[in-house]
């Protein structure tokens, strides 16, 4: 289960987005909330949480499995039961971060917080530039598109990445037993 939870917690820091909250004046503020509006932020915003409520199931199910599996300290049937416990769980902690993804003030404040995050990273006439290009056609294509290319992106890190962390937690367990 501490495993199971680790999962959980390694996917949900590849969802976050971090919070730069520097003061920036209100210029600099004014164009990045004109940025979000013009880059339909929200709308791009809710659906990506969309987008993560199909796959985070998945890909919390395929890391438990992979961690099992690799895990040379448990016997077949221990993993099969290990599993059987993964499989109880998982449909309870979807739906709890289905109720996380849908809930509105999630997207009220990561959008709260964007704005700062924009405000301290680009200057007025940077977010200008950004403002332009989102209002063009392949920028809204850009922001269509960003859903699924992050979704196709954290499929990729799980593919990818995790598994190599799996193994890393793998050795760093069997070295603590050692111990």
């Amino acid at each position: 289960m501490k495993q199971f939870v680790l999962v959980l917690s390694a996917v949900a820091a590849f969802a976050g987005l971090p919070s730069f909250a520097l003061a920036a004046d209100a210029h600099t503020t004014a164009a990045a909330k004109k940025l979000l509006e013009v880059m339909d932020a929200r709308k791009t915003m809710v659906a990506s949480f969309a987008e993560m409520e199909k796959a985070m199931p998945v890909m919390m199910r395929s890391q438990a499995a992979s961690m099992i599996q690799n895990d040379a300290g448990l016997s077949a049937a221990q993993k099969q039961e290990a599993l059987a416990k993964v499989d109880k769980v998982l449909p309870g902690v979807a739906q709890a971060l289905n109720q996380l993804f849908r809930d509105p003030t999630l997207v009220d404040e990561m959008m709260a917080e964007m704005v700062p995050m924009y405000a301290d990273n680009f200057t007025v006439a940077e977010i200008d530039q950004l403002t332009a290009f989102y209002a063009t056609p392949v920028g809204r294509k850009m922001m269509t598109l960003m859903p699924k290319l992050s979704a196709e992106s954290v499929a990729l890190s799980q593919k990818i990445v995790l598994p190599r962390v799996g193994k890393l937690m793998q050795q760093a367990m069997q070295d603590i037993q050692k111990q």
